[in-house]
Formats: structure tokens, C-alpha cells, sequence
């Protein structure tokens, strides 16, 4: 049974996103440890699970992206949770619709392969 991770980008002052959004933050500063081990945690996850809104900016900005993340990001499956959303086009997608928690633990128990890591919070 795969476990469940979630990666959450805050600042040691917990900051996580202004109120426009934007995420321009994240990558600031960043050391070269701090980047292999984000390229690390991407590269084993098993699936990438998300919500609509991070899909929607994501799978507009990965697909022709390059780099140490672009690889484990287009090629490694994705889970978008939505009630709303009616079809994903970035490789690699489904969507997963109903009870949050039902389908966490189904994937838990299909999965053996990395772990779930649930971008976001």
C-alpha cells in the first residue's frame, strides 16, 4: 500500500502564497540542496495528486517546460481531485470525482509503486 505525502511550499516565517497567487516565491533562494531534493521527492512519487486549480496552471506550464523537474512532472501519473472538471489533457492525467477521502484510499491500496505526494495543502 502506497503512503500518502504532502509537499507544501512555506517559508520558515510561514508564509505560503500572497493574495494574487502568484507562486514567483517559491523558487527564491533556493540552495542546490534544497533543489535536488525537490527533484528527488518529485522524481519517486509514485502519482501527483492535485486540485483543479493547481492542474489548470500546471498542466499549462509542464508540458513544455524543461529542467530537473519537467521530466518527473509530465511523466509520472497525476490524480486532479474535481467535481467539476470534465476532461484533463496533460499526459499522464485522470480526474477523480466524489468523496475526497474514498478515493485517497483506494489509491493507497492500488498503488505500490513511490508514494502518493499531494502538491499544495
Amino acid at each position: 500500500m502506497a503512503s500518502l505525502v504532502l509537499k507544501m511550499s512555506v517559508s520558515l516565517d510561514g508564509y505560503v502564497a500572497p493574495i494574487d497567487g502568484s507562486t514567483d516565491w517559491i523558487a527564491a533562494g533556493r540552495s542546490d540542496d534544497g533543489a535536488s531534493w525537490t527533484a528527488e521527492t518529485l522524481s519517486n512519487a509514485g502519482a501527483h495528486l492535485m486540485g483543479a486549480t493547481t492542474y489548470a496552471g500546471w498542466a499549462a506550464y509542464w508540458p513544455g517546460a524543461s529542467g530537473p523537474f519537467a521530466k518527473p512532472m509530465n511523466e509520472i501519473p497525476k490524480v486532479v481531485f474535481s467535481d467539476s472538471l470534465a476532461s484533463a489533457d496533460w499526459g499522464e492525467t485522470t480526474i477523480a470525482a466524489g468523496d475526497l477521502a474514498e478515493a485517497i484510499t483506494r489509491l493507497k491500496q492500488e498503488r505500490s509503486d513511490g508514494y502518493l505526494l499531494a502538491h499544495g495543502g
